[in-house]
């Protein structure tokens, strides 16, 4: 019965702590750090590492607008305030869900990105587990307390520094003290610890009831660079100053030098990688493979082999290019081949067909008489590859001939095409069979190339 009349701050969330010194992910310090608990907001710093993900690889703009659902727009404070129907850009959702910790503009991002909160839910988990969270499951992308949805203040930590070393260029954001959301400006929830700790400079707040208050913060000072995270603080000023004691002690720990080993970005393999897409509108089907191996090894180069036909006339590019492509290729190949004069053409030689045919070394166990064929786009080959979409048209190509060379072995003979959208411009090889089209998507998957398979019709 006095528990019940204490106030809600008084009442003591389960408590749990880790330190690490972020530029090694030494861990200087734990208390109950693998207990699963309520994360509350700091869910939302998967959220935004999606976000920059999704950005990356072209899957959303950040001048995207969204348009915010009824489910969105239901969710409780803290939030921005926005109303079904209502359009707002992507970067000002970050924002606000970053700074101010808004809980619409949250599940508004996991919707835009995957379609629906529980696909957005099932992304968490899948990049969760890329990311080495053993003991983390997420159900909603705000943060807000869910049964299942639990985390650790190791996980989170691990979580922090992906943050920051993964995505560098959007990591200021959460040292913001305001930010202008779009529809109006927002204080940032962290504003006292980062005017109060001296190299203070993010990142995410949390709270709920069931969690207590929670936060998850790095400073840097000189070479050395802290993340400390709490899980169960009694109140905002309570949680600052442990937060504080806990970012000295490692500040104390850490050594004053120390090589920087950053985190390994996430490799989505077969069992997380991401989920098949859903029809978009646009002229054909696009399919998301989630067939990817991790390794793959690549083709031997072809020496008598011509590259495709160039579409960007820059020559250092095209030469940087190649050269990549080339030197990539020998790398990987068993041995590298001497250098020879080509062959002769045989006397016997016969042309599959009319067009021009590409001439081809014959090999040691070549029989009397060869057949040389080129891949065309023509018949029943409808099947293309995507590998990304990019802020302009030289991006685009340029990309189509880095891959086009990489991949020449299931590439060759496709066309290679750019095609404007509104969100961008869409690299894209046509002319292939489904077969083709799968094997080239798995192969460049495999180097962490983005791919997306594009049906007939």
């Amino acid at each position: 019965m006095m528990l019940a009349a204490l106030p809600t701050s008084a009442i003591a969330a389960p408590y749990a702590a880790l330190v690490m010194d972020a530029r090694t992910g030494e861990v200087l310090h734990s208390e109950n750090a693998d207990t699963r608990l309520h994360p509350a907001s700091l869910t939302k710093m998967m959220t935004l590492y999606i976000a920059f993900e999704a950005i990356e690889k072209g899957e959303i703009d950040l001048d995207t607008n969204i348009v915010i659902s009824r489910n969105a727009a239901a969710e409780p404070p803290s939030k921005l305030g926005l109303r079904p129907g209502q359009k707002i850009k992507l970067r000002y959702c970050i924002r606000a869900a970053a700074i101010k910790s808004a809980n619409d503009c949250a599940t508004a991002i996991g919707e835009a990105i995957s379609g629906s909160e529980a696909k957005f839910a099932r992304r968490m988990n899948r990049t969760a587990k890329a990311l080495g969270m053993t003991r983390t499951t997420f159900k909603n992308a705000n943060g807000l307390t869910e049964n299942g949805h639990m985390s650790t203040a190791r996980d989170m930590t691990i979580l922090g520094r992906h943050v920051l070393y993964d995505y560098p260029e959007y990591y200021n954001l959460f040292s913001r003290t305001t930010a202008d959301a779009g529809i109006r400006q927002v204080a940032n929830t962290n504003r006292r610890l980062l005017a109060a700790y001296k190299g203070a400079d993010g990142i995410k707040t949390g709270y709920t009831r069931a969690a207590g208050f929670n936060l998850v913060s790095s400073a840097q000072r000189g070479n050395e660079r802290i993340i400390a995270t709490v899980f169960g603080g009694r109140s905002t000023a309570t949680r600052n100053a442990r937060i504080a004691e806990l970012l000295d002690l490692g500040f104390r720990k850490a050594p004053s030098r120390a090589r920087l080993n950053k985190p390994d970005t996430p490799e989505y393999g077969l069992e997380t990688g991401p989920l098949l897409a859903e029809n978009d509108g646009t002229s054909g089907r696009t399919i998301r493979l989630v067939t990817a191996v991790k390794t793959s090894l690549r083709p031997q180069m072809r020496p008598s082999q011509e590259p495709a036909p160039v579409l960007i006339a820059m020559k250092d590019d095209i030469k940087a290019a190649l050269l990549e492509a080339q030197a990539a290729s020998l790398t990987t190949s068993p041995a590298a081949q001497p250098k020879t004069s080509p062959a002769a053409r045989p006397k016997d030689l016969v042309l599959a067909s009319v067009q021009s045919a590409i001439k081809s070394r014959p090999s040691a166990q070549a029989q009397p008489r060869e057949v040389v064929t080129r891949l065309s786009g023509e018949g029943g080959k409808h099947w293309g590859i995507n590998v990304g979409r990019f802020n302009s048209r030289y991006h685009a190509e340029r990309a189509l001939l880095k891959t086009a060379l990489n991949e020449m072995e299931t590439l060759d003979g496709s066309l290679r095409s750019v095609v404007k959208r509104p969100k961008g411009y869409e690299a894209n090889f046509n002319g292939l069979t489904r077969e083709r089209a799968e094997t080239a998507c798995r192969r460049l998957q495999a180097r962490n190339v983005t791919c997306f398979m594009m049906g007939p019709g």
